[in-house]
């Protein structure tokens, strides 16, 4: 309670005479465990002191408490708050402490578990998402990008009725992806567009619908087979990328481990990030892979310079925790996994600091192919590597094998050699 009592009078008296008084201690003990820093854990205690006066004004129970009941006090409330103070009134805060506040109380089964929602295009996605998970064997991530752009297309047409399939036209469909490309005009949109749709619509002619003119109103960008360059980094930008990892950074030791994982290992950003200590046998010398894209596992070499790079964040940087991953958050909430995201940041900052333009953390796996095949691997051997279930998606890497390419070239017309 040490941290409740240092709270102001005027909140303290808020939260301990109010519905959510009983929970304040482990409210509190939940930030500690978090290793949430003491001005943090003090200015979440009075966001919920705030929220404790809000609700007993309102006469809002604790079992009525859920996010519609936190928008309400963060929408309509919070823009007229004339409460006297001192009182915490910064969103950021008042946010995230009533969504901790609102986990803690359904981890202890003092409110109930949120409902799905019940219309009838989120019962359409629903079953759209179990066709998917389940037949397709698709992952989350491709699952959810296809789910928002169905979800946009149906609301657009079945907002206020049932989803009938029948009902839609093709004009609608045409006019909605280029209400889409409007909003956003690539060349990638577009193909995740019409792949998605082309996905959706399939699925609904095996529920028994026709769709034959649907799928007609879909264009497909241009795309040809291989036309592409691989964006791989030279030499001089490699050294200059690990060089980037200072010590005046918040964190170098991981970042360069984790960069080192990618140029050495071609490991994905997803795979980096479900790295765990037990996936690294030191002795031998090699990393276990396990739910990797191609969903099998796979067993990679522990090059020397990656192993050291881990062993120095493991040993002088990360933080002591009772996580398995490797690398973990520096941040509360402390003892988890850093996640795909910020894998991707630490990459995607590594290039602004020495000025590429670069906007894929992708560019470091093409790096690695560019590497082996110039050091005279094959297409095989990269593909292996790369862990590529089908030689053919690693064909494109060919345009990066100067060393034959220079072999194979014909002489200019005209030319004397």
């Amino acid at each position: 309670m040490n941290t409740i009592t240092s709270l102001h009078a005027t909140p303290k008296t808020w939260l301990l005479n109010s519905v959510l008084a009983p929970y304040a201690e482990t409210f509190a003990a939940r930030l500690e465990r978090g290793r949430y820093a003491a001005n943090t854990t003090t200015r979440y205690l009075g966001s919920i002191a705030h929220l404790a006066r809000w609700m007993t004004q309102c006469g809002l129970s604790v079992r009525r408490l859920d996010e519609r009941a936190v928008e309400q006090f963060l929408a309509k409330h919070l823009p007229r708050c004339d409460c006297p103070t001192p009182v915490v009134r910064v969103y950021r805060d008042l946010r995230a402490a009533c969504h901790h506040l609102i986990d803690m109380l359904r981890e202890q089964g003092i409110i109930a578990e949120p409902t799905s929602p019940s219309d009838p295009v989120a019962g359409e996605l629903r079953r759209y998402d179990k066709h998917m998970r389940d037949v397709r064997g698709l992952s989350a991530g491709t699952r959810s990008g296809r789910l928002r752009i169905v979800q946009r297309l149906l609301l657009r047409k079945f907002a206020d009725g049932p989803v009938m399939i029948a009902k839609l036209r093709s004009d609608d469909v045409r006019q909605f992806i280029a209400d889409q490309l409007e909003l956003r005009g690539t060349t990638s949109n577009a193909a995740t567009l019409s792949s998605a749709l082309r996905a959706y619509f399939h699925y609904r002619a095996i529920c028994g619908d026709r769709v034959d003119g649907l799928t007609g109103a879909i264009s497909s960008p241009a795309h040809w087979s291989l036309a592409s360059l691989p964006r791989a980094l030279s030499d001089a930008d490699v050294d200059r990328l690990l060089a980037s990892f200072t010590p005046e950074l918040p964190s170098p030791k991981r970042g360069y481990a984790i960069v080192r994982c990618a140029l050495d290992m071609g490991l994905r950003c997803s795979e980096i990030a479900k790295l765990t200590l037990a996936d690294i046998d030191w002795r031998t010398g090699t990393v276990t892979l396990k739910r990797t894209k191609s969903r099998r596992q796979d067993i990679l070499p522990l090059l020397a310079s990656t192993g050291r790079a881990l062993a120095d964040y493991l040993r002088h940087e990360r933080p002591t925790t009772s996580n398995p991953a490797v690398f973990v958050r520096r941040l509360a909430p402390r003892d988890q996994p850093i996640g795909v995201d910020a894998i991707r940041r630490v990459v995607l900052d590594a290039y602004r600091r020495i000025g590429l333009t670069h906007s894929r953390t992708h560019a470091l796996r093409h790096t690695m192919a560019r590497r082996l095949l110039e050091h005279g691997s094959s297409l095989k051997e990269v593909a292996d590597v790369l862990r590529h279930r089908s030689l053919n998606t690693s064909l494109i890497y060919a345009k990066l094998d100067n060393p034959r390419l220079v072999a194979v070239a014909l002489p200019w017309p005209g030319s004397s050699s």
